[in-house]
């Protein structure tokens, strides 16, 4: 999948973020590795190429080259559950250098929901990580994503601006700090254990010191993995009530 497009105007990403559509919108949107990993298989045939999905709990965001953005876009929606008729009118297009921006601009934290989280560094890296272990990235692409790790470590190094709250679950357990003063005293439902759950459950641990927290999500094997992990108390849906 290397790409035939050296111009940097056929460069482009397409994508939805919290700026305009809340959680369930996005989770029509969200991409999983075996959905991911189709999308890499299908690509040629929607002629996108040299590719990679960026799919948090705050975006879902392709970036590749192709003769025109619509190619990506009908390419990243025979994986969700969402319409593509519904993507196109919530979606941001760019291409050539206002793409290349917009992916330094998220590696630093500038256009995330909490100014300066950096816990997107880490979803970059994966999401280039599982292109290019099937093969679907390439020089370009691997230096870009270089050029943005290298960047986002200066602005972390050399200003302030990932120095405070840096991630909704961390902001999240600041706000319960603030609320509850003797919080590691207090007993804990979290429900919901994915990417933003789990990172919630491990501050709570971490930060405020609770140990008597309940684990709840919709699918069990989830919650009771994380629970055993952290040893914290497992619970059902069903028992959701009690």
């Amino acid at each position: 999948m290397v790409a035939k497009h050296k111009d940097i105007s056929s460069f482009f990403i397409v994508g939805i973020n919290y700026k305009k559509t809340d959680a369930s919108v996005r989770g029509d949107f969200a991409i999983s590795n075996l959905q991911y990993a189709s999308l890499l298989q299908l690509a040629p045939d929607f002629e996108v190429h040299e590719l990679f999905i960026l799919s948090t709990c705050n975006r879902t965001e392709i970036y590749g080259f192709a003769d025109n953005y619509v190619q990506l876009i009908d390419l990243l929606c025979t994986q969700t559950k969402g319409s593509k008729k519904l993507f196109v009118e919530l979606a941001y297009i760019k291409n050539g250098i206002d793409a290349i921006q917009h992916l330094f601009q998220v590696g630093s934290g500038l256009d995330s929901q909490i100014l300066g989280d950096y816990e997107i560094v880490g979803q970059i890296k994966q999401a280039v990580k599982f292109s290019k272990e099937h093969l679907g990235i390439s020089a370009f692409t691997e230096r870009l994503v270089n050029g943005v790790l290298q960047s986002s470590k200066a602005i972390k190094n050399k200003t302030a601006l990932s120095s405070g709250t840096v991630s909704v679950s961390f902001a999240a357990v600041q706000c319960i700090r603030e609320i509850f003063p003797l919080a590691a005293n207090k007993k804990v439902l979290l429900i919901g254990t994915g990417k933003i759950g789990r990172n919630t459950c491990k501050n709570l641990v971490d930060y405020l010191g609770a140990k008597n927290i309940t684990l709840i999500n919709r699918s069990e094997e989830k919650s009771f993995s994380l629970a055993e992990e952290m040893g914290l108390t497992k619970g059902s849906l069903e028992n959701l009530k009690e």
